[in-house]
């Protein structure tokens, strides 16, 4: 076999496989001879058929079969030694007139080469704003009445208001409506149905419209037990009977509160629990600011990295992988929807390469451990053994896709760390309400 290349430009070439009789007939006639040893046809004793007639009826397909697989596994062979960084898949040349009935063959692949580029890193700095995400006294505030609610004791009372919980059955004869249910009050949509309840008794049966009743209309399949298509469209009168009104008595900020909350004596101020859920949010906002950044170098990187594709290599190759073929217009719009993030993965491959940002197995399974351990302590699970953690490490990475899965997550996270060290950002600190702002202008 012989694999020889010709550069087209910098971005495109040809590979010329020739595969000669030699290449390829010791294992045909292997294959063939095998057949023969355990062919049944009628009138031939088994093992004795002729080769003449093995070879009438199974030698063309073997022979595709064999010189196919040579020339996968040498073209295979030939990208790897030549250690060149092709995109997409070679794409075979159409061959007029090939002839199978010959000795020797010659197929020609198209190749679409990565091209050669350099990262700037430098030209990020104070280019790209690193958000420090922090908890307003609004938001504090929030969520130590929202602890309060949730922690509060239900108090029943005779006259509904704004925040309440009312318990009832709504009822329509005509469309088979009658269902008993609880719902608080704030799920309500609009002023007009809410001063329906605001003063209404336990026993008034109100008269409503179920258009618009909810802020969402999937409320209408649990409280008035409906199916899903027909709560979308649902625009009737319906009663809803008053048996119960609840109010919910906020928790009072004492040390069996905290002890609930965070465990014995952790907490044991109102100062103290604010400072808590600060740390906490901090923690949540770090994500998502950690998110934003990244996606924010991710555009700079594209933006300032410049290089060439191999556009048209790339069309024609799109054509082919799918299903079924795409036109040449498809392709297009099909490659121009693509092309962003196949540049951002050759440059973070770059990236990746030049600084030795490499997963392992062993970055992999400490990355598991770490996120098992998380896992658990969020179901109260604090102080697992080494050998439970590494048994359910184990389990996981012996699912392949847990394995992509988790190391896209590790190498995301070398990435982001690797850039913070290395990239000199503007750095502001915002609430959560000027951040969403900040990322949707």
């Amino acid at each position: 076999m012989n694999i020889t290349r010709e550069n087209i430009d910098e971005l495109n070439a040809v590979v010329k496989v020739d595969i000669a009789k030699e290449d390829y007939e010791g294992k045909v006639d292997k294959i063939l001879n095998d057949y023969r040893k355990n062919a049944n046809i009628p009138g031939f004793r088994k093992g004795h058929v002729p080769m003449g007639m093995v070879k009438k009826q199974y030698g063309k397909a073997v022979l595709v079969d064999e010189v196919n697989k040579l020339l996968q596994e040498g073209l295979n062979k030939y990208l790897t030694e030549e250690k060149l960084d092709v995109l997409g898949n070679p794409i075979p040349k159409e061959q007029k007139d090939f002839d199978w009935d010959k000795d020797n063959y010659s197929f020609e692949f198209e190749l679409g080469l990565a091209p050669e580029f350099e990262v700037n890193l430098d030209g990020l700095d104070k280019k790209v704003t690193k958000y420090n995400i922090v908890a307003d006294e609004k938001m504090v505030n929030d969520q130590v009445e929202h602890l309060q609610k949730q922690y509060g004791k239900m108090k029943t009372k005779e006259t509904a208001e704004e925040g309440d919980t009312v318990a009832g059955v709504f009822k329509n004869e005509e469309e088979g409506i009658e269902n008993e249910t609880s719902f608080e009050l704030s799920k309500i949509k609009g002023k007009r149905n809410l001063n329906k309840f605001v003063g209404a008794k336990v026993g008034d049966a109100l008269s409503l419209k179920t258009k618009n009743l909810f802020e969402d209309d999937h409320d209408l399949i649990n409280h008035l037990s409906v199916d899903h298509d027909r709560a979308h469209d649902l625009d009737v009168e319906v009663t809803f009977t008053i048996n119960e009104i609840n109010e919910r008595e906020l928790a009072d900020l004492d040390q069996e509160f905290f002890d609930k909350l965070f465990g014995k004596d952790q907490v044991k101020s109102v100062t103290e629990l604010k400072d808590k859920i600060k740390e906490d949010a901090a923690k949540q906002f770090q994500q998502q600011s950690d998110q934003q950044l990244m996606n924010d170098i991710t555009e700079k990187l594209i933006e300032q990295t410049n290089f060439e594709l191999p556009k048209e290599f790339l069309q024609k190759w799109i054509q082919t992988v799918g299903e079924k073929p795409l036109t040449d217009e498809e392709a297009v719009e099909e490659y121009e929807k693509s092309e962003k993030g196949l540049r951002y993965q050759l440059i973070e491959g770059k990236v990746v390469n030049d600084n030795e940002l490499n997963v392992n197995f062993d970055d992999l399974k400490a990355f598991t451990s770490e996120k098992i351990k998380q896992q658990m302590a969020q179901f109260g699970q604090t102080d697992p053994s080494q050998k439970e953690l590494d048994d359910i490490a184990a389990r996981i990475l012996s699912n392949q896709e847990e394995v992509k899965r988790l190391s896209e997550q590790l190498m995301n996270e070398k990435l982001l760390e690797f850039y913070k060290e290395k990239v000199k950002f503007e750095e502001k600190e915002v609430t959560y309400d000027e951040f969403v702002k900040a990322i949707y202008k």
